[in-house]
C-alpha cells in the first residue's frame, strides 16, 4: 500500500466514490422497473429510519478513529495509535448490537409515525418488515466503518475507495438478482422483495469488511511503521475512549441531525398531501419515492464529489492543524470549497436543465418524478457544501458550533416544511415544491452559520473563494444559456429510453466542452487547481 498525499488522496477517493455511486445510480434502473413507485417509497422508509440508527450506532468513532489515527503518527504515539483503533472496534461492536435491538423492538411504533391513518398504499406492517431486516446491517455496517478510519488516518485511500466499490458491486446484485427472482420467479409479495433489496445492505457491508481485515492483516507492519524516534507518553486507555468520545460527538451530530433533516419528510410529507391538501395516496407515496428513493439516488453523483474531497481532508486538515500550520489550513479550507463548487454548480445545473429525460432513462416516462427532481436536485448542491462546511467545522475542534449549526438547521427545516407545502399550494405551484424548499433554507442555515464563525474566529477569507464562485456561476449561466436555446430548437418529447440516452450525452457533451472550454480561456481552471497541478495532469495524459 502507497500513502496519499492531500490532491492525490481527493482523486482517488473521489474516484472511488464516484464509482460505487454510479453503481447506485445504474442499478435503480431494472430495480424501479421491478417495485414500482409503491415499493420504491417503502424503500426509502426503511433506508430514512436506517440512516438515523446508523449515525448513532457509529457515534462518529470511523471518523474519529481517523483523526485520532493522523493525529498520533504526526507525534509518533505510536503505541497509543495502535490502542485507539483497538478500543474504537471493542466500542463500536458494543454500540451497534445495542442500535440493532432498539431499531428491531421499536419498528413497529416507528411504522405508525411514518403512515398514520393513510391507507391505499403501504401499510404499517410492510413498514415494520422492512425497518426489521434493514436493522441487520447495523451490526456490520459500524465495524467496517471502523477499519475504513483506520486506513484513511494512515492516508492509505487506495484500499478504503475499493472496499467502498466491492461493497456496492455485492448489494448491486442481490438487490437486481434478488427482486427479480422474487417479485417474477418466485411470485413472492412486494414486501417480501424490498426486505431481500434492503438486506444487501448487510451482505455488501459483510464483503467489504472481509477484504479490508484481509487487507490490514497483510500491510500491519507497514500501518504500524514507526517513522519518528521520540518519547512517547504514557496514555491510558481511559484517555484514548475518552478522546474517542470527544472527537466522535460531532460526528454522531453530523449523522443524525443530517438523517433527522432528510426524514422530516418522511414524518410529514405524505400525511399532509394527502389529507390536507387532497392529493391521493399514491400520488404522495410517488412523490415521497422520488425525495426519499430514486431523486436522491440521482443526486448521489453530486454529493459522492463531497465525500471524496472530504475523506481526503480529513487526516490532511487535522496534520496541518496539529502542527499549528494556520496558513496551511486556511488554503486548504478555500481549495476544498473551491474544487467543490467547480464541479457540483454546473453538475445540479444540467441536471435540472436535463431533468425530463435523466428521469426517462432511469425511470421510464412519469408526470411527476421529472417534475419533482428538476427542483429536488438543487438538494444535492446544498448538502454538499454542508458537507464541507460542518467537517471543517468539526475538525477544527469547533464542536459548540457544530452543534449549533446542525440544531439551526434542523429546527429551520421542522418549522418550514409544513407551512411551505401549503404556502406553495395556495400560490399555485406544486405543493412538494414546498417541502424541497424547506429542506435546502435548513442546510443553507448551517451553511451560513459554519462558514461564518470559521471565518471570524480563523481569519478565514473567503475573497478569493467567491470570486471564483462568480466565475464559476457565468461559466455555468453561459453554458445553461446555450444548453436552454438548444432545447428550443430541438425539444425532447420522447418516452424511449434509447433516445434520451442519446438526448442526454448530447447535450451532456456540448455542456461539458462549453463548460471546460470558457473555464480553460478565462484561466479559471488554473487559478481553481494550481498552474503546477494542471501540467502534471497533462504530462500524466500526454504519457
Amino acid at each position: 500500500m502507497r500513502k496519499n498525499s492531500f490532491m492525490q488522496g481527493a482523486f482517488i477517493a473521489t474516484c472511488g466514490i464516484v464509482l460505487s455511486k454510479i453503481l447506485g445510480m445504474l442499478y435503480v434502473i431494472p430495480f424501479y422497473s421491478i417495485i414500482g413507485d409503491q415499493g420504491g417509497a417503502l424503500y426509502g422508509y426503511a433506508y430514512s429510519i436506517y440512516s438515523i440508527f446508523l449515525g448513532i450506532s457509529q457515534a462518529g468513532i470511523p471518523m474519529a478513529i481517523s483523526k485520532i489515527i493522523s493525529e498520533y503518527n504526526v507525534l509518533g504515539y505510536y503505541d497509543a495509535k495502535e490502542r485507539s483503533f483497538k478500543l474504537g472496534r471493542k466500542t463500536l461492536m458494543i454500540l451497534g448490537a445495542i442500535c440493532f435491538v432498539i431499531m428491531f423492538i421499536f419498528a413497529e411504533p416507528l411504522s405508525r409515525v411514518i403512515i398514520g391513518n393513510v391507507s391505499g398504499g403501504n401499510t404499517r406492517e410492510d413498514v415494520t418488515f422492512v425497518i426489521r431486516v434493514i436493522s441487520t446491517a447495523i451490526l456490520v455496517v459500524p465495524l467496517l466503518s471502523v477499519y475504513r478510519g483506520l486506513l484513511q488516518g494512515n492516508k492509505y485511500i487506495t484500499p478504503t475507495s475499493i472496499s467502498q466499490v466491492l461493497e456496492q458491486i455485492v448489494r448491486v446484485l442481490i438487490i437486481v438478482i434478488g427482486s427479480y427472482v422474487s417479485l417474477k420467479v418466485f411470485h413472492l409479495s412486494l414486501t417480501v422483495t424490498v426486505g431481500i433489496a434492503v438486506f444487501s445492505a448487510t451482505v455488501g457491508a459483510f464483503c467489504s469488511w472481509l477484504y479490508l481485515l484481509i487487507k490490514t492483516n497483510k500491510n500491519k507492519k507497514q500501518l504500524y511503521k514507526r517513522t519518528l524516534r521520540v518519547e512517547e507518553p504514557k496514555v491510558t486507555d481511559k484517555e484514548i475512549i475518552r478522546k474517542i468520545l470527544f472527537y466522535a460527538f460531532p460526528f454522531i451530530m453530523i449523522d443524525v441531525f443530517k438523517s433527522l433533516i432528510n426524514s422530516v419528510d418522511v414524518f410529514t410529507l405524505v400525511p399532509v398531501l394527502v389529507n390536507g391538501i387532497g392529493y391521493t395516496a399514491i400520488q404522495a407515496e410517488t412523490i415521497m419515492g422520488v425525495i426519499s428513493t430514486w431523486g436522491l439516488k440521482i443526486n448521489m453523483i453530486i454529493a459522492s464529489i463531497a465525500t471524496g474531497l472530504m475523506v481526503s481532508l480529513i487526516p490532511n486538515l487535522t496534520a496541518s492543524f496539529v502542527k499549528k500550520d494556520m496558513e496551511d489550513v486556511r488554503n486548504k479550507i478555500n481549495h476544498t470549497l473551491q474544487w467543490l463548487l467547480f464541479f457540483t454548480i454546473p453538475m445540479t445545473i444540467g441536471l435540472s436543465i436535463l431533468a425530463k429525460p435523466v428521469w426517462t432513462i432511469f425511470y421510464g416516462a412519469s408526470e411527476l418524478g421529472p417534475s419533482v427532481y428538476q427542483y429536488y436536485v438543487f438538494v444535492a448542491l446544498v448538502t454538499t457544501l454542508f458537507t464541507a462546511s460542518i467537517t471543517i467545522l468539526q475538525l477544527l475542534k469547533e464542536y459548540k458550533m457544530v452543534f449549533i449549526s446542525l440544531l439551526s438547521g434542523l429546527i429551520v427545516n421542522a418549522s418550514l416544511n409544513v407551512p411551505l407545502l401549503y404556502a406553495f399550494n395556495r400560490m399555485g405551484l406544486p405543493a412538494y415544491y414546498g417541502s424541497t424548499t424547506s429542506t435546502i433554507l435548513g442546510y443553507s442555515s448551517c451553511i451560513i452559520i459554519s462558514l461564518w464563525h470559521i471565518h471570524k474566529k480563523y481569519q478565514v477569507n473567503y475573497e478569493d473563494t467567491v470570486k471564483k464562485v462568480i466565475s464559476v456561476l457565468m461559466t455555468t449561466m453561459m453554458m445553461a444559456v446555450i444548453l436552454l436555446l438548444l432545447q428550443k430548437v430541438f425539444p425532447y418529447d420522447s418516452t424511449s429510453r434509447l433516445f434520451s440516452i442519446l438526448y442526454v450525452l448530447i447535450y451532456a457533451c456540448i455542456g461539458v466542452v462549453i463548460y471546460f472550454f470558457i473555464a480553460f480561456q478565462s484561466k479559471l481552471v488554473d487559478s481553481v487547481f494550481g498552474k503546477e497541478n494542471i501540467m502534471k495532469i497533462r504530462k500524466k495524459f500526454r504519457r
